[in-house]
């Protein structure tokens, strides 16, 4: 099955109502060329903006970019989209619609639980299958299991739709949904709400997992984020034939092709500041890019400490240390000739480790790393045959890990902790794996660090608390700096791919008309 984008026509799109290449026109420069960053450039685009989007690394994507080695594309950072459509907007906006350039094809089922004990929980977005499955799998929870999924659809109906593309510029627009996060009980934690409806532990936990994929502990986030189990079903969970890579590859080609400029290896230094205006960016090379505003798809904590002037004036919530999110190991393995091997892995397998709880205190809290783990392995050559070479396989391994922080060594301490993961995965998962591999690399938290300029090296930003969250979260609009914008992960409303590409919704509602510059 594969996606129809197609939308409604809207007329105040028209190639023709879009100012012509070339023409004079206000200047945005977007620092970071993640989801959001390249989100926020084909919007700016389209509203009329030139822009320039200003990348370190010698690829687009960010967190998203595509390791490439062996024949193996390996995408570094998201492997699958859950808001199809937010995605098909960017490219209708251009005139163009994305199924032309892009595919992708539904998975089902979206990912397969295995517990430590060897069984497993699959889902999908089909009522009666998942019945049956939470019948089979946690017998006489099927009622509480329908439960929380209505309530998590309560929450998406108002935390999603009605929020997530809300701006929370003052305390005042936060204190205006406060009546509502009181009636979807947000005091409770997601692991609670999980709990509240469904007696059998392992279904809880296999339903209230979710907020690891946005760099948050199911203990400790607001049950806000019990909304991502009821998106997956709303829109299902799909995947983009060649790779994630090739969605920020495309929406590169947007840019482009509205008269914008993509400069990679290009990494800035400082954020040219005008008084309190932003006026550009200069970047490492001493290269000045003047701008009539300035996106920052950078980490939150970086734009404003390390970007603007070391003595730059900033409020007392700007300046406020943040607690990061946790960090995240990755090991990218080929193997050879195995493509009908293997047949339980399929596209998505979230193996579960002996402990749970314990496992995210490790995390979190205490910071350790621990003997034990819990992994998602991706096969998107299950698939997708064209990530890999014929008749071998491209594997992704995540293990969610603590971020710089911790008490580990990284990059040191990469090699003996793969070699864990690669016991268990060849005792538990896929005999002979090892003797299969043909490729591999690693990612650790040191790589969020340096590589990507994430704070304490966090995979997902600041941790996604709710005192963290909507006005107490950096802005979009910089109440600092004016003409200083804010997307991606660090900013309102956080992590995963349908929140970084709401954050840059957010700046056709915050960023002034490019006809306000002429």
């Amino acid at each position: 099955m594969t996606l129809d984008a197609s939308a409604p026509h809207r007329p105040d799109m028209d190639t023709a109502s879009r100012p012509a290449v070339g023409k004079a026109r206000p200047h945005a420069v977007v620092i970071g060329s993640g989801f959001g960053g390249l989100a926020a450039g084909v919007r700016l685009s389209a509203r009329g903006y030139r822009v320039t989007v200003v990348e370190a690394l010698p690829d687009v994507g960010g967190r998203a970019r595509v390791f490439r080695q062996d024949g193996h594309a390996f995408d570094a950072g998201p492997t699958i989209v859950t808001a199809p459509y937010m995605f098909a907007d960017l490219w209708e906006l251009c005139g163009k619609r994305m199924e032309d350039h892009v595919q992708l094809k539904k998975l089902d089922p979206f990912y397969t639980v295995r517990l430590n004990d060897g069984r497993t929980f699959r889902v999908n977005d089909d009522p009666e299958f998942m019945r049956e499955e939470v019948g089979r799998f946690a017998p006489g929870n099927v009622e509480g299991y329908e439960r929380y999924l209505k309530e998590s659809g309560d929450i998406f109906n108002i935390g999603f739709k009605k929020m997530s593309d809300t701006p929370f510029d003052t305390l005042w627009d936060m204190l205006k949904v406060v009546p509502y996060f009181a009636w979807l009980r947000s005091d409770r934690t997601v692991a609670q709400h999980a709990a509240k409806c469904m007696s059998d532990p392992n279904l809880q936990m296999c339903m209230g997992f979710h907020p690891l994929f946005v760099g948050g502990n199911p203990y400790s986030v607001t049950s806000v984020y019990s909304l991502i189990a009821y998106l997956e079903r709303h829109w299902g969970v799909w995947w983009a034939m060649g790779g994630t890579g090739r969605l920020a590859e495309g929406l590169a080609d947007l840019i482009r092709g509205q008269g914008g400029e993509i400069r990679t290896s290009a990494q800035v230094d400082k954020i040219l500041v005008d008084g309190r205006r932003a006026r550009g960016v200069r970047l490492m090379s001493g290269e000045e890019i003047r701008a009539d505003i300035v996106v920052s798809n950078a980490d939150s904590t970086v734009t404003y400490k390390t970007f603007l002037p070391s003595d730059y004036p900033l409020t007392a919530l700007t300046k406020r240390r943040q607690r990061q999110s946790m960090s995240l190991f990755v090991w990218y393995v080929g193997t050879k000739g195995t493509r009908n091997e293997w047949p339980e892995m399929g596209h998505h397998t979230i193996a579960m480790g002996p402990r749970y709880k314990g496992l995210l205190d490790d995390i979190f809290h205490r910071r350790h790393l621990a003997d034990d783990f819990s992994l998602y392995i991706h096969r998107p050559s299950a698939t997708d045959p064209s990530v890999a070479p014929e008749g071998d396989d491209t594997f992704y391994i995540l293990s969610p890990v603590p971020n710089m922080l911790g008490d580990a060594s990284w990059p040191q301490a990469a090699d003996a902790y793969r070699d864990r993961i690669a016991d268990y995965i060849e005792r538990e998962l896929m005999p002979g794996f090892r003797s299969r591999i043909s490729t591999s690399r690693m990612i650790t938290p040191a790589y969020f660090e340096t590589a990507l300029q994430s704070t304490d090296g966090a995979a997902f930003g600041p941790e996604p608390l709710f005192l963290q969250s909507a006005w107490l979260r950096p802005h979009n609009r910089s109440k600092d700096v004016d003409g200083l914008y804010l997307v991606g992960a660090g900013t309102h409303p956080g992590a995963g791919l349908p929140g970084v590409l709401s954050s840059a919704l957010i700046l056709d509602k915050v960023v002034p008309d490019a006809s306000t510059f002429a």
